[in-house]
């Protein structure tokens, strides 16, 4: 009986996200609604969780059904949007050499807003007196540590020339399926390369290049339709999720950890100062930036995927922020697997300065920062944009700083809380990483007074 009441209250939530929509209440708005009514909602049900017994884990299936069921249909749209609006993007271009200078800006935002986070975390996490001394091991813990170590024993051979190779396809239809962890990277430069070739198809046949462009930009137009209707979903697939992970939460864990989560997020928080500050630098408004971006930054944090966001990261950047198609791609897709700011960069400094004490090393010593920023920046290439990012990223940061990984599981309990802010602080960066390009390289006349704001 209690399972249909749950039940009824979830519907009622989302019958009131639909009407909000029928009232003509923006995207933006609604996604908000969404967020902090599965917030409160998954927060009384956590609070109740005795009472309903295992009524509350009936529901949450239920929950999973709408919050996965949404983020199965983003990811079914990932790679027919990356390839279509990569070959769109590359054969609308004048000549290669704009391609270049595109590319080559987005990785160099990417890579040092990367090198900045992971200054900011090394110095948070040295401002709050984080140490791994002290942190108490648990069985879930000693079995995650387990499982780590067998993890980096298969990861002991990587290096970076044998990463940026996977990042060439072999076969494009199994990158198509997403298969490899570096697949959404290959099925961009895939799409890149046959934007050249069209290119090329465009200079030599003039009346065959038209007929080929005409084609290509139907194509972009029909994706982008299929993008339009998933995202309009937005609203119902943060609701669930955000009752899934409120819900779920573990409370003791919350407070014995509560200094490193505090820490953690205020180091998120300067890095979006950060950002705020590089766009000011370039004469976008951050008040006009954050205001258009928040769709895709309030879907990061209820998602945990970079990957994920990508559709809504880019229609956020060619719809509200006026960047062009070209850039929006380039920086949405690099964005999900290189430079991170939160995952890549924030997360394994952190961590490493934390263990650094232990060891009888001096964390702000400039022997151990520097190379410390340097290998967190180069190691952030091909970090998957997905849940357990993070991780991975410190199972690749420690080793090569010499340091134990045992930390990282340590930390496994309140993983979800911090990856969500994490989530979203990567996505930004991507964001900001395409507006910047968008505004050194004057792709197209930009104005703030000119920026779309419907979503």
């Amino acid at each position: 009986m209690m399972i249909l009441v749950l039940l009824s209250v979830l519907v009622g939530l989302c019958y009131g996200l639909y009407r909000l929509g029928q009232l003509e209440v923006s995207l933006s708005v609604r996604v908000l609604v969404g967020l902090l009514g599965g917030a409160i909602f998954g927060l009384l049900l956590n609070l109740c969780s005795g009472f309903l017994g295992e009524s509350l884990e009936s529901f949450l299936s239920w929950t999973r059904l709408v919050g996965g069921g949404y983020i199965s249909l983003l990811k079914m749209i990932i790679m027919p949007l990356i390839l279509v609006s990569m070959v769109a993007a590359v054969i609308k271009l004048e000549a290669v050499s704009a391609l270049g200078r595109i590319g080559g800006l987005v990785l160099l935002m990417l890579l040092g807003t990367t090198a900045i986070a992971a200054l900011i975390g090394a110095y948070t996490a040295v401002s709050f007196g984080l140490t791994a001394d002290g942190l108490i091991e648990g069985e879930r813990e000693l079995a995650r540590a387990d499982v780590l170590l067998s993890r980096q024993v298969a990861m002991q051979d990587w290096a970076l020339p044998e990463l940026l190779l996977s990042f060439l396809p072999t076969n494009i239809f199994l990158d198509l399926t997403g298969a490899r962890p570096t697949s959404i990277i290959a099925v961009a430069l895939f799409g890149i390369l046959f934007g050249v070739a069209g290119l090329q198809l465009r200079a030599q046949n003039a009346a065959l290049g038209e007929r080929l462009l005409g084609g290509i930009t139907v194509i972009q137009e029909w994706v982008m339709a299929l993008v339009r209707l998933v995202i309009q979903l937005t609203p119902y697939g943060v609701l669930a999720l955000m009752i899934k992970v409120s819900a779920a939460a573990d409370g003791d864990d919350i407070l014995n950890l509560i200094n490193f989560i505090l820490a953690s997020y205020a180091a998120i928080l300067l890095m979006f100062c950060v950002h705020g500050l590089i766009l000011l630098g370039v004469g976008f408004s951050p008040k006009v930036f954050f205001g258009s971006v928040w769709p895709a930054l309030t879907f990061a944090f209820s998602s945990r995927s970079s990957a994920a966001t990508i559709p809504l990261n880019v229609e956020v950047q060619t719809k509200a922020l006026g960047n062009d198609p070209s850039i929006a791609n380039l920086s949405a897709t690099f964005g999900a697997s290189i430079g991170q700011n939160g995952c890549a960069g924030i997360y394994p400094a952190m961590l490493a300065v934390m263990i650094a004490p232990t060891v009888g090393i001096d964390p702000l010593s400039l022997s151990f920062l520097a190379p410390l920023i340097l290998i967190t920046t180069v190691s952030s290439f091909g970090i998957a944009g997905v849940g357990g990012g993070a991780t991975f990223a410190a199972l690749v940061v420690l080793p090569a700083m010499g340091l134990p990984i045992t930390l990282v599981a340590l930390l496994i309990s309140i993983e979800p809380l911090i990856d969500m802010a994490r989530t979203a602080l990567n996505v930004n960066g991507s964001m900001v990483a395409g507006t910047v390009t968008q505004r050194l390289l004057r792709t197209r006349p930009t104005s703030n007074d000119a920026v779309e704001t419907h979503l």
